[in-house]
């Protein structure tokens, strides 16, 4: 596609372009329309048209998201990055609210006491509270090995799980633990992932929702 010699100063009319180009781009692949639109925001996100390859959800999980969040629910992130990157205005048309309890100080004394990390700890303290119903990991794959185990158990069965950590040691093995856990998921699979993917697709979900002008 050929690139144009200007340069859209329009905040908005820098992303219609942007989308545009992304959608040219990606018009030689079948993807479903509403995962497309994730899709596209990750690569809006990331300039990485990879993602279109690794990006991965259950049959159910998109839907299963616009009922959580037409239901006011909390979302729990692994990272205070993903709480700045989410969009408040979608959140506050929704009635829906994101909490991290990595920083909490009963969190960092219990991951000190038991020599394990705090994001773990702060998926513990989160399962004990029913409302949050999407939990959303871009950075640590002990947190979603974590969601997986208590789901195993029993003690957590959140409406849809986004794992997207990114790394080289457990970040793969942790998004093919989810995907075999029986939750919703979507995924990113590999090493590749983080917390602006994370961002990317709760807010395109979200957008989608509200059908945002």
């Amino acid at each position: 596609m050929e690139s144009k010699n200007y340069v859209n100063l329009s905040p908005m009319g820098i992303e219609t372009d942007s989308m545009a180009i992304i959608s040219e781009e990606l018009s030689h692949l079948n993807i479903e329309e509403e995962l497309s639109r994730i899709v596209k925001r990750i690569i809006h996100t990331t300039a990485d048209f990879e993602y279109a390859h690794l990006f991965e959800a259950n049959p159910q999980a998109y839907q299963a998201a616009i009922k959580a969040l037409k239901s006011s629910c909390k979302i729990y992130v692994d990272t205070g990055m993903i709480s700045a990157g989410v969009s408040k205005p979608a959140l506050k048309k929704l009635n829906c609210s994101v909490d991290n309890f990595v920083h909490d100080q009963d969190v960092v004394t219990k991951a000190k006491e038991l020599g394990i990390t705090r994001s773990i700890c702060g998926i513990d303290k989160a399962a004990s509270k029913s409302e949050f119903k999407i939990y959303m990991i871009g950075n640590a794959p002990t947190a979603l090995v974590r969601i997986c185990e208590l789901a195993k158990e029993g003690e957590i069965n959140p409406d849809l799980v986004i794992g997207v950590p990114v790394g080289f040691v457990g970040a793969a093995e942790s998004k093919q633990m989810l995907k075999e856990s029986g939750l919703n998921y979507m995924i990113v699979r590999g090493r590749k992932g983080g917390s602006t993917v994370a961002v990317a697709i709760l807010n395109a979900i979200m957008y989608d929702l509200i059908k945002r002008d």
